[in-house]
């Protein structure tokens, strides 16, 4: 099997989409696929070093010959079914509620709640969480805590525009007036407030140091996209930010499943500083409350979700390699 991979990253899109690729590359090259991919990685390189560590091919321009299927993650392209069918391959399209959706052999949005999805024409449709891209070192991390004080973790995503965001959150953990020892992974230099003495703060570009860190995280607090779900496997106890548009379907969802603590949307944390420490605060102080989320955000994603998707693609295509891998 010859599977292409299509995303991008870069200081304005962040490296979501890279993750998730990463997840797709690691499951195909466990079942013995060859596998290559297209697109930027800017701002994604720590990320993007596993397709290297795989054996994965950078190809140039994008085109599907010669590939069995082709997997696009991306919000920016159009229709490109009928270019990659004509290139004989199956088409896999990976989208976030209306973001990137495009007509597809096989769709996957892999939401906590996808909405209804008007009919056009894609054959697949596979919907949910069970379905999320989870990157391997995530599903074979174990948390290992040491507090006291609580290590807190603040992680905004690989995009260079949010420093700002994690000054006022940091702001918002100072106020709290509870002990912490918190890593901040944010492109730039977040404005640092003046701290008490039984709280630090360090901050560090995000790195594959991420998941050493959330390893020993007793509260994350993260932007509500691909990091999100990885706390959620994980089963850290999270207050989630809305940072994008296209995080608020998986962020309203995931407040509704009791997945995360809500700290509403980045664009009005200046103005809501109070309820946003009076959150933090109660995150901090009640272990009862991190608990309850931990249980919750674990048993609701397995990690499992590319295996359950590169079955479907194995069965459309005919092929019956990586049955043992379901």
């Amino acid at each position: 099997m010859r599977l292409l991979l299509r995303a991008d990253a870069s200081a304005s899109i962040g490296a979501g989409h890279i993750a998730r690729m990463v997840a797709y590359a690691e499951r195909a090259v466990a079942r013995g696929w060859r596998v290559a991919f297209s697109g930027r990685v800017e701002n994604a390189e720590w990320l993007a070093s596993r397709f290297d560590e795989l054996g994965v091919s950078r190809v140039g321009s994008f085109d599907a010959t010669g590939f069995d299927a082709v997997v696009v993650d991306h919000y920016g392209l159009g229709d490109l079914r009928k270019e990659v069918n004509a290139a004989g391959a199956l088409l896999v399209s990976i989208e976030d509620d209306v973001f990137g959706r495009r007509p597809a052999d096989i769709v996957v949005d892999s939401g906590f709640a996808p909405s209804p999805r008007p009919d056009d024409g894609s054959d697949v449709l596979l919907r949910g969480i069970a379905y999320a891209p989870l990157r391997d070192v995530v599903r074979g991390t174990r948390r290992v805590l040491s507090g006291p004080p609580l290590h807190v973790t603040l992680a905004l995503g690989g995009s260079d525009e949010r420093a700002p965001t994690a000054g006022l959150l940091l702001r918002a953990l100072r106020d709290t007036e509870l002990p912490f020892t918190a890593d901040v992974l944010v492109r730039g230099e977040p404005a640092l407030p003046d701290l008490r003495p039984d709280q630090s703060i360090r901050v560090a570009a995000p790195s594959p140091a991420l998941l050493e860190l959330f390893a020993t995280t007793d509260v994350a607090v993260s932007a509500s996209g691909v990091t999100f779900v990885e706390l959620c496997c994980l089963g850290v106890p999270t207050a989630a930010v809305l940072l994008v548009d296209n995080q608020e379907a998986g962020y309203r969802a995931a407040l509704e499943l009791g997945l995360a603590a809500g700290l509403g949307p980045a664009e009005s944390l200046a103005e809501r500083l109070p309820e946003v420490t009076a959150v933090l605060r109660s995150l901090l102080s009640d272990p009862a409350l991190r608990r309850r989320l931990s249980e919750t955000a674990s048993a609701t994603v397995d990690g499992r979700g590319v295996d359950r998707v590169l079955d479907q693609v194995e069965s459309r295509t005919g092929s019956v390699l990586g049955a043992s891998y379901r």
